[in-house]
């Protein structure tokens, strides 16, 4: 996308000039100072009803929880050997960039799955860009911890925190779903600054049996479609009366929808796969790679273990795809268009970097052997050289 190239080339040259020049294009947002300040901080909060606040606040705390069990398992070591010791340290970087999209709907879910895991994994400083931020998402990010929140968005964002303005300092990492040009800025600041991935339309993909129920299939179906028209819902089942009866329910469930337009639009790209046996739905679901995985089905606990790709499992019909875009602890910041096939989601290990320490300190006669033998069968005589310098030690 050219264009995403030539805004960030004007935003890298004349900094918070273009920020604004786009803020008012895209968003008609004129304001000249794009951080939110803690007054309007505290008049958010007025604007969010209770009842909505406490919800945020539950939902927190469930991200932070999750967020606090799993860096406990990124862990620093010494590994000590008979020539020193070898270590392994957990450093986190000192900046982060949430990006938290505007679009349809405000979402303030979004930035708590993104602001908590940088806090809880030991991020400085946490910087939040939204265009036409409403209060949601000031009062949400404010209870996740962030230390700068800014009312800029799409690829102004991207460049200003990627390279920098007077306004919005650089950070060393950026992180957050977005649209197709917030996406593709993301991949070419990529570089300039460390990024999540790239996110494409939302996905799920169902997988279910007889005992499936498809009152709720239809449900979390259209749950995944309202995103966007092109969100990914598909179905793979062995039951011919579940996949006839769940298109029959999202007949009736799209009647009544708010969101009807988008959802219907993308239930028309939707499919619907009858399969022989389980084995075979299996074998599909890791070619799809989804983003999200729902198990609708009465199968043994080891079976899961045979789904490889996926950016997050919901298992049982009691474990609906919606508790984990809000509320259950784990990620909503997941890998889609089949990048689930080598990544996980967003965690708390993408904001800190694994970095090693060698200290030798006895003479090894192995050590510099087999250094300087592969130096020389590779030609870096200066390393050959390098290793066998160290005969004294």
């Amino acid at each position: 996308m050219s264009d995403v190239k030539e805004i960030l080339n004007e935003i890298r040259q004349n900094g918070d000039k273009s920020v604004l020049k786009y803020n008012v294009l895209f968003d008609k947002n004129s304001s000249l100072k794009f951080r939110v300040t803690k007054k309007q901080i505290k008049e958010a909060y007025k604007k969010v009803d209770e009842e909505t606040l406490l919800a945020l606040k539950y939902a927190s705390k469930n991200i932070t929880r999750f967020a606090k069990v799993q860096m406990k398992q990124v862990k620093e070591f010494d590994l000590k050997t008979n020539f020193g010791i070898l270590s392994q340290k957990v450093i986190p970087v000192e900046s982060a960039g949430c990006y938290v999209p505007g679009g349809n709907y405000p979402l303030p879910s979004t930035a708590l799955m993104t602001i908590i895991p940088a806090k809880v994994a030991g991020v400085k400083r946490v910087v939040v860009c939204s265009p036409k931020i409403t209060p949601l998402v000031i009062v949400a990010s404010d209870l996740a911890g962030a230390d700068e929140i800014y009312n800029v968005g799409g690829v102004g964002a991207i460049g200003a925190m990627a390279y920098g303005t007077k306004q919005i300092k650089k950070v060393d990492k950026i992180v957050g779903p977005g649209n197709k040009y917030v996406a593709e800025a993301k991949k070419e600041v990529y570089g300039s600054v460390g990024i999540d991935f790239i996110a494409g339309p939302s996905e799920v993909l169902i997988v279910a049996d007889d005992s499936a129920n498809p009152k709720l299939i239809a449900a979390d179906l259209l749950a995944q479609a309202e995103h966007d028209i092109n969100a990914k819902a598909n179905l793979i089942t062995t039951s011919k009366r579940v996949l006839i009866e769940t298109k029959l329910e999202l007949k009736k469930q799209l009647s009544g929808l708010p969101t009807k337009i988008i959802a219907e639009q993308s239930i028309k790209n939707s499919k619907f796969i009858l399969v022989k046996n389980f084995n075979e739905a299996i074998k599909i679901a890791n070619e799809f790679a989804p983003e999200h995985l729902e198990i609708q089905a009465k199968i043994k606990p080891q079976l899961l273990d045979t789904f490889n790709n996926y950016g997050s499992m919901f298992f049982g019909e009691c474990s609906a795809e919606s508790f984990g875009d809000y509320c259950l602890g784990p990620n909503h910041t997941l890998p889609t268009s089949k990048a689930s096939r080598y990544t996980g989601g967003l965690s708390v290990r993408d904001f800190v970097k694994i970095v090693t320490i060698q200290k030798v300190t006895k003479f090894n006669k192995r050590i510099i052997w087999a250094s300087s033998k592969i130096a020389g069968v590779e030609g870096l005589f200066a390393h050959k050289k390098s290793a066998e310098l160290r005969k004294f030690c």
